[in-house]
């Protein structure tokens, strides 16, 4: 099949096997068989795609196929000369979704490099990291073809760039459109992220919220954060004409110029002054205040450049979530750092960080008198640090009738030690469940770490309302930031 026929189809995404899979247990490596958009006019401007028919097939390293949800979060990313923020940024976006925002969002990480060994080991590392997200759908990793990108040696040196950031404007360019045409047929939005920002908690929550409130009036776009390319939201539907308009001119300015471009193209006369024009673009850019995303990256993806940005809208983020909590005594044998301690936590007057754990570290919750616990939720880590969490770490009760463990009465759970009984473990930080009813009354509940740390831990909220939920982090120091007990929160 021809290139210009290759392009022009419009079906269903299909796939098939590669012979150079990927050497760990992922999906394998595949090509999409029908990509981007339905527009021949590409070729006008970029025609070195006619000369092969796999220029637009992107490779695809990780992914379920998911599609059709409401939210599609686009990250593109490439090597670094220095540190690479992406693992973070993927935290901060995942940290506190529910899991039912999470099946109604994709993340595509777009690695823009046509070295299949690095974008090998980026997979790699995003399933490392991420292996339930990873194995529900929620996260994809791409690579364009090898034939995707032009000769980008003998580009015009324009409004005073050197020709390696004219360059790498122009790679950006490309870059984004890429990721834009594989997105349009996965859901009904698409947001433009950057692999080096940090998300405000609750941020899925809000973007839905300010959707339905604008989902009936006319606009092109809808902006999150007001920094370059970072948060701007489009329908799907849009971006094939949106990605034409950038294309047509990827080797004359940035693509935040060129968005702004589209807009005067659409609304402004230029029979009229610079204010009606302003007013008649902002009528098409509706700018959400404050803003969820903040450019956190300190070196660009431009060798050599220091990016210093930052969103003043951004505005604080919320660290720990107060709740009511049953009266109880607090023991740890972690060491808390300076004002971030147990007591403060509990009261919901701020959250527990802590030095590194150590294997048979602990914190201990005794009710002042017995509760009935109906669920709980201890969350370590907290947005801004998410490393500090919870590894190894057991969830442990108390009941107030001994001899349930002592005598193994109780299915739900195995004996630990000092009538303690296991309900669960940490799992990526976090710790939930039910207290199954044949526990009955609780006298206490205990944390158990059951191996030595390389972080320090986090507690960042804790609720009890008979349900409990705690929130640490972890950083060479232990962090809890949310404790929730349907009767006990921290």
């Amino acid at each position: 099949m021809h290139a210009d026929q290759f392009f022009m189809l419009s079906l269903p995404l299909e796939t098939h096997t590669l012979t150079n899979t990927l050497s760990f247990p992922f999906p394998e490596r595949r090509s999409v068989l029908h990509f981007l958009s339905p527009q021949p006019s590409v070729f006008l401007y970029l025609p070195h795609l006619k000369e092969q028919e796999d220029s637009l097939k992107p490779n695809i390293y990780l992914s379920q196929g998911r599609s059709e949800v409401s939210l599609v979060l686009g990250i593109p990313t490439v090597q670094r000369q220095k540190e690479s923020y992406l693992v973070n940024t993927v935290n901060s976006l995942l940290y506190d979704l529910t899991p039912e925002q999470k099946s109604d969002i994709i993340i595509i990480i777009f690695v823009a490099e046509t070295d299949s060994a690095f974008v090998r080991s980026v997979a790699e590392k995003i399933h490392k990291n991420f292996p339930d997200d990873v194995t529900s759908g929620l996260i994809e990793v791409i690579s364009p073809s090898p034939y995707y990108y032009p000769n980008l040696t003998n580009l015009k040196e324009t409004f005073g760039d050197s020709k390696e950031r004219v360059k790498w404007r122009t790679k950006q360019n490309l870059d984004y459109s890429f990721l834009m045409l594989y997105a349009q047929h996965k859901g009904t939005y698409y947001i433009q992220m950057e692999d080096d920002i940090v998300a405000k908690s609750g941020y899925s929550e809000s973007i839905k919220a300010y959707v339905q409130r604008v989902i009936g009036e006319q606009w092109l776009y809808l902006e999150f954060s007001q920094l370059g390319f970072i948060g701007k939201l489009f329908r799907a539907s849009d971006l094939p004409t949106i990605v034409e308009f950038f294309l047509m001119f990827h080797k004359d300015k940035p693509i935040d110029w060129l968005l702004d471009h589209f807009l005067w193209v659409k609304v402004c006369n230029p029979e009229k002054d610079g204010k009606h024009c302003s007013d008649e673009k902002a009528r098409l850019k509706r700018t959400f205040k404050p803003s969820l995303f903040q450019h956190v990256g300190l070196h660009s993806s431009l060798p050599g450049k220091i990016q210093k940005l930052k969103d003043k809208d951004f505005g604080k983020q919320v660290l720990y979530k107060a709740h009511s909590n049953p009266a109880a005594l607090l023991k740890s044998s972690l060491i808390h750092y300076q004002k971030y301690s147990l007591d403060s936590a509990y009261m919901g007057k701020g959250f527990f960080w802590a030095l590194t754990p150590v294997r048979g570290d602990y914190i201990l919750i005794t009710f002042t008198k017995p509760q009935t616990v109906k669920s709980y939720l201890f969350r370590s880590g907290n947005i801004e640090t998410n490393g500090d969490k919870f590894y190894n770490t057991t969830v442990e009760v108390l009941p107030s009738d001994v001899s349930q463990v002592e005598n193994r009465l109780l299915p739900c759970c195995r004996p630990s030690t000092d009538g303690f009984a296991v309900i669960s473990s940490f799992v990526n930080g976090v710790a939930e469940g039910v207290i199954d009813t044949a526990l009955h009354e609780l006298d206490a509940m205990r944390l158990l770490v059951h191996s030595d740390s390389d972080v320090w831990v986090l507690l960042s909220e804790n609720k009890q309302t008979e349900t409990i939920e705690i929130h640490c982090l972890a950083k060479k120091k232990v962090t809890c930031s949310n404790i929730s007990l349907d009767h006990l929160q921290l």
